[in-house]
């Protein structure tokens, strides 16, 4: 449960995780994904697991990926979309509910400028700032007003395509937890949509969902999200971290996350958080069953730790019980969970401390 370097990623500029898998995105365009495998979200034509990187087939320009839960898609140089892996709700958007090991085109879309994936829908801003939505909608995480789903995909409602979110047309980035989804309007506010139980949504009423945005109150000056299981976080102008919603490590309304104030980036897991902060260190809180708070224990802490051994860091994502960081340089580490090779360095155990993607 210590944090490793992994093996072979030396041109990473972007990083996603899924469940049990991480994807890089490198610099040119291409994309590695590693770990879980079985409905293909690694998307190089197999469903064998791979502790180590493997290329994505057919994926050359791309400049954004997101995964969801079990499955994976990258935004294109030319605004278009392909999504791969695990498709029982039409979460890849091509109009079927079939898994694809290979990436394949999302239907209809073609001026994407942000994208982001929750545990079975995905979605994407597009130019202009509007949001359109696909997949699992169980919750109203599509946002198109109605829990219904225009479709059954297996017996949940659903949309197989992509359908709009309503009244958005301001949207700057877009983040998405497990069943519910919000966005970074232009200006800073933020708006969500989706399952609000334990009151993620963070519009101060917690109810079962909401099938249209709501806004976040007293979140003005937002320059960043990110959205864990049950709970969601903003980055401030200021450089703070606020979060709400659920967790084990306690947090309702909006709450400062320790004296963090020079955050430059932010991410979210199933029940932990981790910011990174403007000098290239990492700090991390919450669940820390796994290791995935990378400071060489498995102690749970509501306060940020600093995780060991990072000083270079440009980017930060965030598993479900693993987390993994890009250094100055374009090289990868990761720590925490490992059971499906998700760490990336070759190894299955868990590591309570960084180590190099292989």
């Amino acid at each position: 449960t210590y944090p490793v370097t992994v093996s072979g990623i030396s041109s990473a500029n972007a990083i996603t995780a899924g469940y049990g898998h991480t994807c890089a995105l490198l610099v040119g365009g291409a994309a590695q994904c590693w770990g879980y495998n079985a409905p293909g979200q690694l998307g190089n034509g197999t469903i064998t697991n791979s502790s180590t990187p493997v290329r994505v087939n057919g994926i050359s320009t791309a400049i954004a990926i997101t995964a969801g839960d079990y499955h994976t898609c990258a935004l294109h140089l030319s605004g278009t979309l392909r999504c791969w892996g695990y498709n029982r709700f039409g979460q890849l958007g091509n109009g079927t509910t079939t898994n694809s090991s290979t990436p394949v085109d999302v239907s209809s879309i073609s001026t994407v400028t942000a994208i982001a994936g929750g545990r079975s829908h995905t979605c994407a801003v597009l130019q202009g700032g509007a949001v359109r939505c696909w997949g699992a909608d169980n919750s109203g995480q599509l946002g198109n007003g109605n829990t219904s789903g225009p479709e059954l995909c297996n017996g949940s409602p659903c949309s197989t395509t992509p359908v709009n979110v309503i009244g958005m047309s301001t949207a700057a980035s877009i983040e998405a937890g497990t069943n519910h989804t919000c966005v970074l309007l232009q200006g800073g506010a933020v708006q969500c949509w989706g399952d609000d139980i334990l009151g993620q949504l963070g519009n101060g009423i917690s109810t079962v969902a909401y099938n249209a945005p709501v806004s976040v109150v007293g979140i003005s000056t937002t320059t960043a999200i990110a959205a864990g299981t049950n709970h969601t976080c903003v980055l401030l102008q200021s450089g703070v971290v606020e979060c709400w919603g659920d967790s084990v490590w306690g947090f309702l309304p909006p709450y400062a996350a320790g004296d963090i104030s020079t955050a430059a980036a932010i991410a979210a897991g199933r029940s932990h958080t981790c910011a990174l902060l403007q000098d290239g260190a990492v700090q991390c809180w919450g669940d820390n069953s796994y290791g995935q708070l990378g400071n060489g224990t498995t102690t749970s802490s509501s306060t940020p730790v600093n995780v060991s051994g990072i000083s270079t860091a440009t980017a930060i994502v965030a598993g479900i019980f693993h987390t993994c960081a890009v250094l100055r340089g374009g090289g990868v580490q990761c720590w925490g969970w490992n059971k499906s090779g998700q760490r990336g360095d070759g190894t299955t155990p868990n590591s309570l401390i960084p180590v190099n993607v292989s």
